[in-house]
């Protein structure tokens, strides 16, 4: 959690270079890519992290080292297949669609931008996986670390280097930074994977690919409803700024007017709110194979025990978070990102974020549970009625970038809410 706490305050440090280097602007046509690299993250993983997870701790606990040697080469051979095919898919798409998607045309140079990690995340995605599985959360947590230092020393130089050109350019800069922050990423967790205590992935022998069948359809299984929650929710956040941007303008808003208070809304004000979700993170990391374990063994008192635990850490944390962000929206705001201007988001998005806290840690005992379909349902639910108020309370003159923000908070409250109504019905049959 100390890992997870450096790393966040690292990414704010990111934010704050980026805000000084390329302005409101800059940040917001940065922000209007971003989804799309989620997006793409999201496909390439194909819910894999999860599924490996639950299945190398589910294998470990019998001592099936077999089975973890398979899960991790078939995993591999997947989301590698996935990542070539998505590359070569956007590199000839972006050019193509960016100009009809976006009101900001220039944001097709921070999409472009985005290629170059798709094969580096695609194999991170594994490692991550294997090692949550393992309970050894070390690796991840320090490669995050790896990755924020990595991206801060260059943001700023490339930036700088690209800003003559424009904002776009130096806004494309600052997503190839965090592009080489993933391969220094990746690069760690090789190193500790080989030099530690990992499995070796040798060339299979025949009979050592028995029961790949099986895991095959564990992997998909688990995975694909996983993918399921995270895909919706992806392209709702890959159509939100697309939609944003057109609303505001016809809302009477200039395109460069929207991109800027798009970037203060998701680059500032949204840092901000989701800084303190480190902690339930890496709730849901640990999460999923401890209730895995437990669900396997049919303990559902540990179960209980594990959630109360997580939902008790989750409210302290949100409490906190809420108390100190709408008390203090405009001296923080002023002092990291020299945008007053921006802490009308923090006043409106607050005390919303308070229930925000508790969806990780439901969402991950949900998973853990095979309950990952109900978990997709909820947040297609969630991103269906953000999607309709994006629109409709955005391009509303009285409400303008102000709707966008509402519109995110209902679905935060309408998700965290369908996550409790499962898990409580759950808890009855138990």
């Amino acid at each position: 959690m100390t890992a997870g706490l450096f790393t966040r305050i690292l990414g704010m440090i990111n934010g704050m270079v980026l805000a000084r280097v390329i302005g409101d602007e800059g940040v917001g046509l940065f922000m209007m890519a971003f989804p799309a690299m989620l997006l793409v993250v999201t496909l390439t993983e194909l819910g894999l992290p999860v599924a490996i997870s639950k299945l190398v701790a589910e294998a470990q606990a019998f001592g099936n080292y077999r089975k973890i040697k398979l899960v991790l080469v078939w995993s591999l051979a997947i989301v590698g297949v996935i990542s070539v095919v998505l590359t070569a898919t956007m590199l000839l798409l972006i050019p193509i669609t960016a100009k009809f998607l976006f009101a900001d045309t220039r944001v097709v140079y921070p999409l472009l931008a985005i290629t170059p990690v798709i094969p580096i995340v695609a194999v991170s995605s594994v490692l991550r996986g294997y090692f949550q599985g393992m309970r050894n959360m070390k690796p991840y947590a320090y490669s995050g670390i790896v990755e924020q230092v990595v991206r801060i020393s260059l943001v700023a130089t490339l930036a700088n280097l690209l800003m003559p050109y424009g904002v776009a350019y130096a806004a494309g800069g600052a997503m190839v930074a965090g592009s080489a922050g993933e391969c220094a990423s990746l690069l760690y967790m090789l190193y500790v994977f080989k030099h530690g205590e990992g499995i070796k992935l040798k060339r299979p022998q025949p009979k050592a690919l028995k029961g790949t069948r099986e895991v095959l359809r564990d992997l998909l299984r688990i995975g694909l409803p996983t993918m399921g929650s995270r895909l919706i929710s992806s392209l709702g956040n890959f159509f939100e700024p697309m939609i944003v941007s057109h609303a505001l303008v016809i809302a009477g808003y200039s395109i460069a007017e929207s991109t800027q208070l798009y970037g203060q809304l998701t680059g500032y004000a949204m840092t901000l709110l989701l800084l303190p979700s480190f902690i339930t993170h890496a709730l849901h990391v640990s999460l999923v194979p401890a209730v895995s374990e437990a669900y396997a063994r049919q303990s559902f008192r540990m179960i209980h025990y594990r959630l109360n635990q997580a939902l008790r850490i989750a409210m302290v944390t949100g409490g906190l978070s809420v108390v100190v962000t709408y008390c203090f929206a405009e001296p923080l705001m002023t002092i990291i990102y020299s945008s007053p201007e921006s802490a009308q988001f923090l006043y409106l998005m607050s005390p919303f974020f308070m229930i925000f806290y508790f969806q990780a840690p439901m969402h991950a005992v949900l998973q853990a549970l095979d309950l990952a379909k109900a978990a997709m349902y909820n947040t297609l639910i969630g991103a269906v009625v953000k999607t309709i108020m994006l629109f409709l309370l955005t391009c509303r003159p009285e409400y303008g970038i102000k709707g966008t923000a509402l519109a995110i908070c209902t679905n935060v409250v309408l998700v965290t809410v369908l996550h409790a109504a499962v898990m409580f019905k759950k808890s009855d049959s138990h």
